[in-house]
């Protein structure tokens, strides 16, 4: 099945988790990184789930999902482990145009949640339209070995440079050759051994290279 890949911002969301098991802990601490208001549907949590609860960092419903529940969310993941409980929420939530998500039943899901790599504001996703989690797992972990931390710290010193960059370099041939330039493999290599001031300093050797080209 073809799929559109997209990230969503859903800082401030109403979503919706039906389900407070493994599972549906899982999905809850997705939402919440993403800045989503959470509100969990379930007659029974997890330990850290509940703490969740006691915190009022979720919204807890304690019981199992009812026709009604769910009106008005952005995002609807249906996690119990009763199959007829999760259709009839995503049902409900179709219906009320929200976008659904099935833990057990990817026929009845608008999105899948691949998996990914994170370093600050750099995400890698990884997905094989549900026909196998486990092989999109072994290509997380590949990932996590060859996108390390450090790709977090250089994202965060390109940014500081880039608007600086964009004034400077108006041309969009110039800005290419720049990159080009600045993100070579001895930049990567400086962030690795923390030399941040010498890594700044060849990006930004960089900005002079180009301006001397053009």
């Amino acid at each position: 099945m073809a799929v559109y890949p997209v990230n969503l911002d859903i800082t401030g969301r109403k979503c919706a988790v039906i389900g407070g098991g493994g599972v549906a802990e899982r999905k809850v601490g997705d939402l919440l990184a993403a800045g989503a208001t959470v509100t969990v549907i379930s007659p029974a949590l997890t330990p850290a789930l509940a703490r969740l609860a006691e915190m009022r960092t979720i919204t807890y419903i304690a019981r199992s999902y009812e026709s009604g529940d769910i009106k008005d969310f952005f995002i609807v993941i249906c996690a119990t482990d009763n199959k007829v409980i999760n259709a009839a929420a995503a049902s409900e939530a179709t219906a009320n145009g929200s976008l659904v998500n099935v833990a057990d039943n990817p026929g009845l899901c608008d999105f899948s949640v691949p998996a990914k790599v994170v370093r600050g504001d750099l995400v890698i996703t990884v997905s094989t339209g549900g026909h196998s989690p486990a092989v999109a797992r072994q290509i997380r972990l590949e990932l996590e070995e060859r996108y390390g931390p450090e790709y977090e710290v250089l994202l965060e010193l390109v940014g500081a440079i880039r608007a600086e960059m964009k004034q400077t370099l108006p041309g969009s041939k110039d800005r290419e050759f720049f990159w080009r330039q600045a993100l070579d493999k001895s930049v990567l290599s400086l962030v690795e051994q923390g030399n941040l001031k010498e890594a700044e300093e060849k990006i930004r050797h960089a900005i002079g290279c180009t301006r001397s080209q053009s």
